[in-house]
């Protein structure tokens, strides 16, 4: 690659400037790295937390399901008779150029959509155990997909910082000391020549000087 490069200063200066782009480029996906795995490393923690709690959530819903089965009958008729839930929102925030979701979910008052002539306390207990999970897989949805995006946003940039490093930043550098190279030989070779012509000056003017005298 170097050797397809004409060494001249104009180019000398050219890859320099593209060698201090190229190292500046890495230290910034450095360090866009190094932020996206700490915020990756806390989404982690969090995501470990909730997961501890929203398994002993849905053992506690699914254990009041099982007795509200078991007391009252199945219950499948009137799980399919609750409203959907739509009332989840999402927004984004910016890390890093990464866009991680923010989901919410609207506060209402708790309202029970079925009677009282058929169903018993542990139906009630029931319902109100899965209006828990739901809220908590709302939650545990938000972490895991900021985690996924987090991971391939940093497998992304470290794949960058690693061309950088590796292939672009060694290739510039090898273009600016083989044109560096270049021009301190033409330098030297020009110094050279300059030294044998005042040489060959030189001797002339004795040569003139001797005559002269004759």
């Amino acid at each position: 690659m170097a050797d397809q490069v004409f060494p001249t200063k104009g180019n000398l200066l050219n890859t320099q400037k593209s060698l201090a782009l190229a190292q500046l480029g890495y230290e910034l996906l450095d360090k866009k790295r190094n932020i996206l795995i700490r915020e990756l490393m806390l989404m982690v923690d969090k995501a470990k937390e909730l997961r501890g709690t929203i398994d002993s959530t849905y053992i506690e819903a699914y254990s009041a399901l099982q007795t509200a089965n078991i007391t009252h009958g199945v219950v499948q008729n009137i799980a399919e008779g609750m409203p959907i839930e739509n009332g989840i929102t999402v927004s984004y925030r910016s890390v890093m150029g990464c866009e991680l979701p923010k989901l919410s979910m609207a506060e209402k008052k708790p309202k029970l959509d079925y009677g009282f002539m058929n169903t018993d306390s542990n139906v009630d207990r029931a319902y109100i155990c899965f209006e828990k999970v739901k809220q908590m897989t709302v939650v545990l949805a938000e972490v895991e997909n900021s985690i996924y995006r987090l991971t391939n946003s940093i497998r992304k940039t470290q794949t960058r910082a690693n061309a950088l490093q590796n292939i672009v930043i060694p290739k510039y550098r090898d273009i600016v000391k083989y044109i560096s190279g270049s021009l301190d030989e033409k330098e030297r070779e020009e110094f050279s020549r300059m030294k044998v012509i005042k040489a060959q000056k030189l001797r002339k003017q004795q040569k003139y000087k001797i005559k002269s005298k004759e």
